[in-house]
C-alpha cells in the first residue's frame, strides 16, 4: 500500500490518544494519530515522523501520522495499513489461490477482517498490526485487548466447526527476530492464541518492507507460543 503525500517532522508531544503535536517544516502542527495504542516506546520527544499531507476543508486536521524511526527501524504505526497492505498480499497469491476475497466479512454474530475460500472451504482471517519491538524481539498486545481475545475465541469456534480459520500478525517493519504474546500485559489474550493455535488456527506473522510512503508484506516471521 502508498501514501500519496508524505512529509517529514518531528515528534513533540502525544496530548491524547488522538492527536500529537508534530513540527513540520519548522511550524508546530496538530496531527492526526492512526494508531489509539499506547506506542509510548515509539513516540518519544524528538523522534524522526512522516505524516501524509491531507489537506482538505473537511478535516480538522492537515496531516496523518504514519510512520516513526526507531534506531535504525522505519516503523509504520498506522492501523489501518496491515488490512490494506494484507488484502493486496492475498490477492497476490498469499495464501496461495483463493476465491471471493471479502474485506469486513459478516458470520453469524462475528465479523472478521476477511472472508475467502479455499479448497472450496469458507475460511475467516483476522489481522493484527504489530508495532511493539524490543531488540528484534516483538510482542502483541502492547495495551490489554478484549476486542482481540474475542476474535481469537470466534476464530476457535469456526475452527470446531470445520471453517479455515487464520490470524495473521503484521509486523509493521522489517528484519525482525520473532514475534510472542504479551502475556505480561495481556495474559488471556496469550491464553486465547495458544489455544487457537492447538485448535487449528492458523497463526501467522509477517514483516514488511516499510518506506515512508508505503509498507508491503515482506517475509513470514516465527510466532513463538
Amino acid at each position: 500500500m502508498r501514501y500519496q503525500k508524505i512529509v517529514p517532522g518531528s515528534f513533540i508531544s502525544r496530548p491524547n490518544r488522538f492527536i500529537a503535536h508534530i513540527e513540520i517544516e519548522g511550524v508546530q502542527q496538530v496531527c492526526h494519530v492512526k494508531n489509539t495504542g499506547r506506542c509510548k516506546e515509539l513516540l518519544q520527544p524528538g523522534a524522526t515522523v512522516y505524516c501524509a499531507d491531507c489537506q482538505s476543508p473537511a478535516r480538522k486536521t492537515r496531516y496523518d501520522l504514519i510512520a516513526v524511526q526507531k534506531g535504525h527501524r522505519l516503523i509504520n504505526m498506522d492501523s489501518q495499513a496491515p488490512n490494506q497492505a494484507v488484502k493486496e498480499w492475498l490477492l497476490c497469491g498469499g495464501l496461495g489461490s483463493i476465491e471471493k476475497l471479502k474485506p469486513e466479512s459478516t458470520f453469524g454474530d462475528s465479523r472478521f477482517d476477511f472472508s475467502f475460500y479455499k479448497n472450496g472451504r469458507l475460511c475467516f482471517l483476522e489481522v493484527k498490526g504489530v508495532t511493539l519491538e524490543t531488540d528484534g524481539v516483538c510482542a502483541f498486545p502492547d495495551a490489554p485487548t478484549q476486542r482481540g481475545t474475542k476474535h481469537l475465541t470466534e476464530l476457535t469456534r469456526l475452527c470446531r466447526e470445520g471453517y479455515g480459520a487464520y490470524v495473521l500478525f503484521v509486523i509493521q517493519m522489517s528484519d525482525v527476530a520473532f514475534l510472542h504474546p504479551n502475556d505480561q500485559t495481556d495474559p488471556a489474550f496469550g491464553q486465547a492464541l495458544r489455544q487457537a493455535a492447538r485448535e487449528g488456527v492458523q497463526v501467522l506473522a509477517m514483516d514488511c518492507t516499510v518506506a515512508p510512503d508505503e509498507m508491503v508484506l515482506r517475509n513470514p516471521v516465527e510466532v513463538r507460543l
